[in-house]
């Protein structure tokens, strides 16, 4: 009979539902909860063998040791290139296989060595304060959603009968910090808000990319927990949105049901209400009360058995049981992980993710004329800047530094180096009396030009509980410990000043940008971060990134941090001009843009469709990044400001004309009553389409001009499913 059993799992001629029940129906209780944790137990009696669910790979393979690190996801964000985040998520799913055949081949079962992934990080960037932003695709739902498909399909690859790696969308649904209330906080928000800025990105995963797990957050929504909540996880999960696959908690977030928000009184009654409520999987161990909980009459054991279905149901469909030929991802060899195509592709992506935000007089590209640059900063050679959180281990990296001096040694320039200071701390290194700044100074007296690097480092900014994390979110948005000193000191000098700001969370710095003449804006650009921003500064490429997130003027112009309400919040709801606005960014080059074929009118429920013209009218070649954004003109229900709702890279040479099809979906002309409810009515709409946001901050600071037009709807009123 065993051997029956263990037939029918690695049977492919049986369904997957065939193959899964037929297992069960032999196993104990005992065995079925085993598997509903993130390590889950072999049961080889049966032929399973032992698993471990939690994997990571946010901009490639984390925890894991050597692998390929892309930017961090805030700087794929920046890319505004779902194409090309598509090619960087298909890389890491063929380093995830590579290292997992490996892996299995010496019988290795053990953590971060799988192929189901807890990414993407699909939560709305709603305040610059929350450390993780930086895992996320930025503050707009609509570019969260198109980077999110992208990312999730790239992962989970195209065969129509084995996913090559499962992808995971977090932090379900309402979570973006402060990170160290997370255990506890009710985040109380409204039905329109829920729907208008949180829920939107997890719908379109969900329905379009086919995700194959969704992560419940730490926190409770409007008093329930988020990972034990029958409306987020039942309702509207299942039973609205038609998810088929298999829920997780967040790391040991079921524990904080009894331990910190106080709904349930143990860890029994903490898994019964997080697995009747709609949670498949733990990620942490309570779930190994479960056993308790069917013996005290607390679950049911039929219940159980569907959980553990979608689970070896998922573990058939990554190949798990199937032999090597059958399995194409099988075949995958580690060879592939850290390849020279792969370091090629983090490098375009860095190219890619930085961002052009200041350039007075055309200071970069830098000329001839600059015979001796001074590099400083305490970012300048720093190896943790490059990776931000969740990465791997880099086998070859390029620190900023190390990618300007191998460019000047190309161009015979020369390089001074100074580290400046310590990056947080008044004291360099805790050494008293210590002043690096005079150093600095007199590297700039003898340079032509000085490139200062600053930010922060994932030592500032990150999950709480980091190892080696001195915060994890922030209080100040400004330039930490003394580097704003530095910047004063050396700019005083008198030189062309270039400031590149390595960061995941945007840094405001009113105070010190006048003192600037070029600033460009790397995040956290991945292991080949020296040699994109050196791409950058001597001309080799012209930038293209675009911000995916509100630089506000300082913290002020904030709401409290506590606080889900969108009011005052990112550039949908912005009531503050910001220093620089989201989608922006500035070229080398200049571009035109002019809608051809715009509809003046359409049936409600029909996409908008028509062309935009673009022209280089520069002396660079170069991409741009053609925006769309609609306003709601006659809606008396309150509407955010303005709401991207298309974007699409183009390349173009210098002198050369492109046209990009675009398209406005019927669903994003809809409008969020305040029930909720998702409604299409006849409206007339403002559309624009350039490379930036059309607000005044951003047409003043790029000197573009928008191009802009109206169109109605016709039809009757009717709600349509969200």
């Amino acid at each position: 009979m065993r051997m029956e059993v263990k037939n029918a799992l690695y049977d492919r001629s049986l369904s997957r539902a065939e193959r899964a029940g037929r297992t069960i129906e032999q196993m104990t209780l005992e065995e079925k909860v085993s598997q509903l944790v993130y390590k889950s137990a072999a049961v080889e009696r049966l032929g399973i063998p032992a698993y471990h669910w939690w994997n990571e790979c946010l901009h490639g393979v984390a925890r894991c040791g050597t692998a390929t690190v892309f930017p961090q996801a805030i700087g794929l964000a920046a890319m505004f290139d779902a194409d090309f985040l598509y090619r960087v998520a298909s890389a890491i799913s063929d380093e995830i296989r590579g290292k997992y055949n490996a892996y299995q081949k010496i019988g290795d079962h053990s953590i971060y060595k799988g192929i189901t992934e807890y990414a993407p990080n699909i939560n709305i960037f709603r305040d610059p304060r929350w450390g993780r932003g930086q895992e996320t695709y930025g503050e707009d739902p609509y570019l969260t959603a198109e980077l999110g498909i992208a990312f999730i399909r790239g992962i989970q690859g195209d065969d129509p009968d084995y996913r090559k790696a499962d992808a995971n969308v977090k932090h379900y649904v309402v979570h973006s910090g402060p990170d160290d209330l997370r255990h506890e906080i009710d985040v109380k928000i409204d039905e329109k808000q829920f729907r208008e800025t949180y829920l939107y990105a997890f719908a379109r995963c969900i329905r379009e990319a086919d995700v194959a797990c969704v992560m419940g957050a730490y926190n409770r929504v409007n008093g329930e927990a988020c990972s034990g909540s029958t409306r987020l996880l039942k309702d509207i999960l299942r039973d609205e949105l038609g998810f088929q696959g298999y829920v997780v908690s967040d790391s040991f977030a079921i524990d904080d049901f009894h331990l910190h928000h106080r709904i349930t009184d143990s860890a029994v009654e903490s898994a019964a209400l997080a697995f009747n409520n709609g949670c498949d999987q733990n990620g942490g161990t309570t779930f190994l009360h479960l056993t308790e909980a069917v013996e005290a009459g607390l679950v049911k054991e039929e219940d159980i058995d569907r959980s553990v279905q979608r689970l070896l149901e998922e573990r058939i469909r990554l190949g798990m049981f199937d032999e090597r030929a059958c399995v194409p991802f099988h075949r995958i060899s580690e060879d592939i992980v850290d390849c020279p195509e792969f370091r090629l592709l983090a490098r375009e992506a860095a190219v890619r993710s930085i961002v052009l935000l200041k350039n007075k007089d055309n200071l970069l590209p830098l000329r001839r004329e600059v015979r001796t640059l001074a590099v400083i900063g305490p970012n300048a050679d720093s190896r943790a800047v490059l990776l931000g959180n969740y990465a791997g281990t880099p086998s070859r990296y390029t620190t900023i530094l190390r990618g300007i001096q191998e460019e000047a040694d190309q161009r015979d320039i020369r390089v001074i180096y100074a580290e400046g200071c310590d990056l947080y701390q008044e004291e360099y290194r805790e050494l008293c009396d210590t002043d690096l700044i005079p150093e600095a100074v007199i590297a700039a007296q003898k340079s032509d030009a000085v490139v200062l690097c600053l930010g922060l480092s994932p030592v500032l900014e990150g999950e709480e509980g980091e190892l080696g994390a001195v915060q994890s979110d922030r209080t100040d948005l400004g330039l930490p410990g003394r580097q704003a000193e530095l910047l004063r000191q050396v700019a005083a000098v008198g030189k062309p000043v270039i400031v590149i700001l390595c960061n995941g969370s945007p840094l405001s710095i009113p105070e010190e940008e006048p003192l600037i003449d070029a600033l460009l804006e790397a995040w956290y650009p991945g292991e080949e971060g020296g040699h994109a921003v050196a791409d950058i500064l001597f001309g080799k490429r012209s930038p293209s990134g675009r911000m995916p997130v509100t630089v506000v003027n300082s913290v002020e112009d904030l709401p409290p941090f506590e606080s889900y309400d969108m009011k005052g919040r990112t550039y949908r709801y912005l009531e503050k001009a910001p220093m620089y606005p989201f989608g922006f960014g500035l070229s080398f080059s200049g571009f035109t843009y002019e809608a051809e074929e715009f509809p003046r009118e359409a049936a409600l429920g029909e996409d908008i469709r028509f062309k935009v013209k673009v022209r280089n009218t520069g002396t660079y070649d170069g991409e741009t990044t053609v925006q769309v954004y609609i306003r709601n003109n006659t809606t008396q229900t309150k509407t955010p400001v303005r709401q991207l709702v298309f974007f699409r890279k183009i390349y173009l040479r210098q002198g050369e004309s492109g046209v990009v099809e675009a398209r406005i979906r019927s669903r994003d002309l809809a409008v969020i009553e305040q029930d909720g409810s998702c409604v299409l009515e006849p409206d007339e709409y403002t559309v624009y389409a350039g490379g930036v946001q059309p607000d005044a901050v951003s047409v003043a600071l790029s000197g573009e001009t928008i191009w802009e037009g109206t169109f109605r709807t016709v039809g009757e009123r009717r709600e349509i499913p969200y």
